[in-house]
């Protein structure tokens, strides 16, 4: 493996700031959200811009992105303007200080997903968390469930030492899924005696595609009582509400719509009734799918998808 140093470079005025706020060898906490893996409701993407937008950030470390991305399996955005190209969306993948509501700081790393070279980016993600003393590391992303927005959304928590999570129902047994960065990180940290933990938010499954406040909510509401943050997280209430009132009208306006909710509603209450069943399906009856939600919510899901970004 390549040195894993070479692929970013840290502010040292900023790491300075970060080393001097360690006490006891207890480091800040490292959030991560990267985008490019499963990221429904864009629950991870949604709450790292909001940490960023509502509190004070620092850049601490660049990656270099030219080395890590395929640009042409996701390619940036670039405005032509009439007779010229006006501006790129550079890609970045950085880690930021930030401070939370009470002035506490805290790491986020955000940006996007590294398409290549894994390893090296999570060993160089690994020196970053013993360098600054990092006690504990909580990564946070969406995934589609079958189940209604009427309902509280639950999360799959996940952790490299079960005490870790202890206080989470486990919703699966043993399954294989295609890996992600972020849950090789999660991995090998804990190979290597570090803690971290994970936080996928189950987003129902006709929705994974928009924009949903409520996932991002639900995240970084169990971010807080991991590490005892405050992310001010009733700023996300006002697009919260947005989002459900128009999906409310999209139900409401369908008879057909409605009617899939109401199944996915019963099914969902006949599984909190049997918590204590090794399978997340409750019974017998087969979970609707994402088509038979009608054109209703096709329309709405591409009108959000416009503004949703990437998964």
């Amino acid at each position: 493996m390549l040195n894993p140093s070479e692929i970013y470079d840290v502010d040292p005025e900023v790491a300075a700031q970060v080393e001097a706020r360690t006490v006891n060898g207890a480091g800040p906490v490292l959030v991560h959200a990267v985008r490019g893996f499963v990221d429904a409701g864009n629950a991870g993407q949604l709450a790292a811009e909001h940490l960023v937008d509502e509190l004070p950030t620092t850049r601490l470390a660049t990656f270099d992105v030219d080395q890590l991305l395929d640009y042409r399996s996701r390619r940036p955005v670039m405005t032509f303007d009439q007779t010229t190209w006006s501006s790129y969306a550079e890609p970045e993948l950085v880690v930021d200080l930030v401070q939370d509501a009470a002035g506490v700081p805290f790491l986020l790393l955000h940006g996007v997903e590294p398409d290549v070279q894994w390893e090296r980016y999570v060993a160089a993600v690994r020196q970053i968390v013993e360098r600054f003393d990092v006690p504990l590391t909580v990564g946070v992303h969406g995934i589609p469930m079958g189940i209604p927005h009427t309902r509280p959304l639950s999360v799959t928590a996940h952790a490299t030492r079960p005490e870790l999570v202890a206080d989470h129902t486990s919703w699966f047994g043993t399954v294989q899924v295609p890996a992600s960065a972020s849950a090789l990180l999660e991995l090998r940290l804990g190979q290597s005696g570090h803690d971290a933990v994970g936080f996928a938010v189950h987003v129902p499954h006709y929705l994974a595609q928009s924009a949903f406040p409520q996932a991002s909510q639900a995240a970084l509401t169990n971010v807080e009582r991991a590490t005892g943050l405050d992310l001010q997280v009733a700023a996300l209430t006002a697009a919260a509400d947005e989002a459900m009132q128009e999906i409310d009208r999209q139900v409401t306006g369908s008879e057909d719509v409605a009617a899939v909710v109401h199944a996915l509603e019963e099914q969902y209450d006949s599984f909190t009734r049997n918590i204590g069943r090794t399978s997340l399906l409750a019974g017998s009856t087969e979970l609707p799918t994402a088509d038979e939600l009608g054109a209703e919510f096709e329309r709405f899901l591409a009108q959000q998808g416009d503004d949703s970004g990437p998964a």
